[in-house]
């Protein structure tokens, strides 16, 4: 596999402002001053998506507690994120990279392995975010299923 551009902590989070699922801008900016998660993610709708946006829909009131806003983003369109946030009550944006420009910027689009084969695709990630813009954490290849619970018990103090 190619070497891919990899976010680490103390790094500034790579600015962005994308379209959310009512087509309303969302930029990293709008943050500053208070800690998010930014979540990549392959496809609204599918299990394993869906699992993964359900779970930070579900621990929405513990991530608040501890300060924290949550980011979805994928490259679907305007219009499939807007059924799927209708369909699942999902609680906080969904964001669309078309383009993939984001997903690369943040190395959450690259080499992967699927089934056993080295493909091109959106990489499962996750990162905490400070509220100077500086990644905290960054979690590559993570599980759809679990992961918000890990990343809750893992949350900075």
């Amino acid at each position: 596999m190619t070497e891919q551009k990899r976010l680490s902590p103390g790094d500034q989070a790579p600015a962005f402002t994308l379209p959310d699922s009512d087509g309303k801008p969302v930029s990293l900016s709008d943050y500053l001053g208070r800690p998010v998660v930014v979540y990549f993610y392959p496809a609204a709708g599918t299990p394993g998506c869906t699992k993964q946006a359900c779970d930070f829909r579900d621990s929405a009131a513990d991530l608040t507690a501890s300060g924290y806003d949550v980011v979805g983003i994928s490259p679907d369109k305007q219009a499939k994120l807007a059924a799927f946030v209708e369909a699942e009550g999902l609680n906080f944006p969904l964001l669309s990279d078309v383009d993939r420009k984001v997903l690369t910027e943040w190395g959450a689009f690259g080499e992967k392995q699927n089934y056993g084969r080295t493909v091109m695709g959106v990489i499962r990630s996750t990162f905490l975010i400070d509220p100077e813009g500086k990644v905290v954490k960054a979690m590559y290849n993570v599980r759809a299923t679990g992961h918000v619970a890990k990343l809750l018990r893992e949350l900075p103090a």
